[in-house]
């Protein structure tokens, strides 16, 4: 019986009374080298040198260019803690996220060595702790000279970018991206602590949750480590429903099978309700004490992935619950390139934003990391479906030593640690790997050196095949489900679409009919409130040194010109560059995304790049780095409806496309008018909508409609309701149309903490934007890129900390449309 004798369990966090210092070298500047400064903790180097005043902010003008010394230098935290009162059998140091290359000491013994960022760590430190006064120390050395000493061992491999992120388990894009700073952090970036049990303790519970013939099915997989050979008990319980089971002296491991009799199910947003059911797992000892427990809130779901070839090629259709969801997708990268500053009320919030833009899913883009407790438990709580990424990025990733063993290791513990939320839908090997290796130049260089498909192809869905298989895998994004295939054939699988943007204009997205789009965008700058506070060129202009520092898109000032050029006017100076462009961005995603949905059934998603941004930038973001609300973000509200009415070149002619994604049918009339910019009618029809839940319906226009008598003088306007808003066809580009000059009334009223802006057009008004964020950074409007007709009326509603003039408010740069 002594075997069993110890004080229940106890978990302590060690996160205060640290201290940072670097150690002395060459790289650190004389105020750092050496000294000590206090350390917030889970935090990194560059928050706490920030917090102590030693550096600047890295996110303002040039500023992280002179903080390149801190990636390459080495780091020590340290703090002191007191022994726990009681008398444990162990006592282990849990360390969930050390970044990166770490040596752990307690009173000088070390316990451990890390050199993974996506892993947490457990050392038995009971030998080692007095009754006070102990020292823990972490010291992380540089990641550029572990992941140089690497590249130089094994061979260097091509990749995006001149940094060597694939020679290290850390966070790609703290080396740089194309909208990203190179801030390369080192800290510890997730929870510490000491974990005090006896007997045993619950090392992993891992539950798989299916729905067969309506009932569901919880399958809960657990492994305890042992201090004392002795029998456990486990229980389980789920929606009143509970299983036990013995785990005899000398075994491990267990499983439980729970059935819960027709359960609520959980569905993606806009298709149902998000209910969760508690599970409940408890270890218990000999003399039925409970030794450890875990909770956690579950969703009772299908999920498949249905790539049956077909007449097109082969599809790429989610089916959640059976029934098949059309994927209206962002991007998601990184909220910060400090993780420890994206707190749950920040995710709220960009959930907010996700969820406002009609989006339905997140795709966990592979050069980050794997998102946190908190991100997974808002997006099951919300309905919004989750693509994760692995980590793997636009490099070809060596499998040797110690690669191969760590990322088997980091790739197990992720897939357990998310295996209980039903947001998680996708698995994905990796982002554009497979077809680096296929169209980026890599082979000749690589000379037969590995470069990840063993890890994309074998032992990814390998591990989750034996961990998860109630989840779909899918090997890389890019991929078209064979090695036979090419990994970007639209017709097959997942596609990417780069020369739009790259080389092409947005037009050539029509040339496109694919399966799914996992990523398309188009650049623009942010917010000019958030240009404001991060740069402090004078003047700003689209190429002066702090807009240049923080456009890192390879020509991207060029792109963002030709884009221009194709269809817009010619700026006149930067008010009208930042306009333009902003509204060119949000132009070629809309085009993009309808000309997509219009073919619903072929293609079954959509994944813009990218929602948003990890600092003040100019990027493909609708929501950039001050988490600003860009113009993008209101055309992707509008595309990414319900009820999506768009017009559509067909079989020579144009159509009208009304798609639904509701769950219920479409019946209106829909109206289709053809009439000169000045607002007089040529020509009017009307169409009977009747278009069934979660389908399309393409109507042929007739020729008196689709034939202008003058292309640059007229349009089409369509519009079923206001729940589908309305549709436009231009038959000229806008730097080809006749435009008159903007003529409009403009009254500013206050209104329950706001100021609703009425303008009245007296003549057609192209995307009329408010831009409130110029006068105040805290204000923002409720819409934006309205056109009006000659007599029409639009309401904003502009929130701000402070009453706006209404003078400035109606008027320029404040108040801009493409004809003003």
């Amino acid at each position: 019986m002594s075997d069993a004798r110890g004080a229940g369990p106890h978990r302590q966090a060690l996160h205060d009374g640290w201290t940072l210092r670097a150690v002395s070298g060459p790289q650190a500047p004389p105020e750092v080298d050496g000294r000590a400064v206090p350390a917030t903790v889970p935090g990194c180097v560059h928050t706490d040198l920030l917090a102590a005043g030693l550096i600047p902010d890295p996110y303002l003008d040039d500023n992280e260019t002179a903080l390149g010394w801190i990636g390459h230098t080495d780091w020590v935290y340290e703090t002191t803690f007191d022994r726990p009162a009681g008398d444990h059998q162990r006592l282990d140091l849990v360390c969930a996220g050390l970044d990166t290359v770490a040596t752990v000491t307690v009173n000088g013994v070390e316990v451990g060595r890390t050199e993974n960022m996506h892993r947490g760590h457990r050392f038995d430190v009971t030998s080692l702790l007095r009754t006070e006064g102990n020292t823990l120390a972490v010291r992380f050395d540089s990641a550029y000279r572990y992941a140089e000493a690497h590249r130089d061992r094994l061979g260097d491999r091509p990749n995006s970018y001149p940094e060597p992120f694939q020679f290290i388990r850390k966070m790609a894009c703290n080396f740089g991206w194309d909208w990203g700073p190179t801030l390369v952090t080192a800290g510890i970036w997730q929870e510490i602590g000491l974990h005090g049990w006896s007997t045993a303790r619950l090392a992993t519970v891992r539950p798989l949750v299916t729905v067969v013939g309506g009932d569901g099915r919880v399958a809960v997989h657990v492994e305890v480590d042992r201090a004392a050979d002795l029998p456990l008990t486990v229980r389980a319980r789920v929606a009143g429903e509970t299983a036990e089971v013995t785990i005899p002296a000398g075994e491990r491991a267990a499983e439980l099978t729970l059935t819960v009799t027709e359960p609520e199910l959980w569905w993606p947003r806009g298709y149902g309700a998000q209910p969760r059911y508690e599970l409940a797992v408890t270890l218990h000892g000999p003399d039925g004490d409970t030794l450890d427990e875990w909770h956690r809130r579950i969703g009772f779901r299908t999920v498949r992935l249905d790539t049956t070839p077909d007449a097109q090629g082969a599809p790429f259709a989610l089916h959640v619950n059976e029934v098949p969801v059309f994927v209206r997708g962002v991007n998601w990268i990184p909220d910060d390139a400090f993780p420890t500053r994206v707190t749950r009320e920040r995710l709220a919030h960009r959930f907010d934003q996700a969820e406002g833009a009609n989006v339905n899913l997140l795709r966990i883009w592979g050069g980050g990391r794997y998102e946190s407790a908190d991100f997974y438990d808002l997006a099951d709580e919300r309905g919004l479906l989750v693509q994760q990424d692995f980590l793997f990025a636009c490099a070809a990733y060596p499998e040797e030593e110690p690669f191969g063993t760590e990322v088997a290791a980091e790739a197990a513990e992720q897939i357990v640690r998310l295996a209980s939320h039903p947001s998680l839908v996708l698995w994905t090997g990796n982002n554009e790997n497979i077809w680096g290796w296929h169209d980026w130049d890599w082979q000749e260089p690589l000379a037969g050196r590995s470069w990840g498909r063993g890890y994309y192809l074998e032992l990814l869905p390998r591990l989750v095949a034996e961990l998860d298989p109630t989840r779909p895998y899918w090997p890389g994004s890019p991929y078209s489900g064979s090695e036979e295939i090419h990994p970007n054939d639209p017709a097959y699988g997942t596609t990417h679409i780069w020369d739009v943007w790259n080389t092409d204009d947005y037009a050539k997205y029509r040339e496109y009919v694919p399966r799914f789009v996992a990523e398309f965008g188009y650049q623009a700058p942010p917010a000019y409130a958030t240009l404001r506070r991060a740069l402090s060129d004078e003047p700003l202009t689209h190429d002066s040194p702090g807009m240049a520092h923080h456009q890192k898109a390879a020509d991207g000032d060029l792109k963002l010109r030709r884009g221009l050029t194709a269809h817009l006017p010619v700026p006149r100076d930067f008010d009208d560059w930042h306009y333009l462009t902003q509204l060119n961005q949000a132009r070629a995603i809309q085009f993009g995304v309808e000309h997509f949905r219009s073919h619903r059934g072929v293609c079954m998603g959509t994944i813009v790049w990218q929602l948003n941004d990890c600092w003040p930038v100019t990027s493909w973001a609708a929501v950039d780095g001050d988490g600003r609300r860009k113009p993008l973000w209101y055309a992707l509200r509008r595309a990414y409806a319900d009820r999506l009415l768009t017009v559509q070149p067909r079989d020579g002619g144009l159509a009208l496309v009304a798609v639904n994604d509701g769950g219920q049918p479409w019946r209106a009339s829909a109206t289709v008018t053809r009439l000169t910019v000045a607002g007089d009618p040529r020509a009017k029809t009307t169409l009977e909508l009747d278009v069934p839940a979660y389908a399309t319906v393409t109507l042929p226009l007739a020729a008196e409609l689709t034939r202008p008598d003058e292309a640059q003088a007229e349009l089409l306007v369509a519009e079923a309701g206001d729940r589908a808003g309305r549709a436009l066809w231009f038959f000229a580009e806008d730097r080809e149309i006749d435009w008159p000059s903007a003529a409009f009334d403009a009254v500013v009223e206050p209104t329950y903490g706001a100021q609703q802006v009425r303008v009245t057009a007296r003549t057609i008004l192209r995307d009329l934007t408010l831009y409130p964020d110029r006068l105040h950074p805290s204000a923002q409007a409720d819409d934006a890129l309205r056109t009006l007709l000659p007599g029409e009326s639009a309401i904003f509603t502009v929130r701000s900390e402070t009453p706006l003039d209404p003078t400035a408010l109606t008027t320029h740069p404040v108040l801009r449309c493409v004809n003003d």
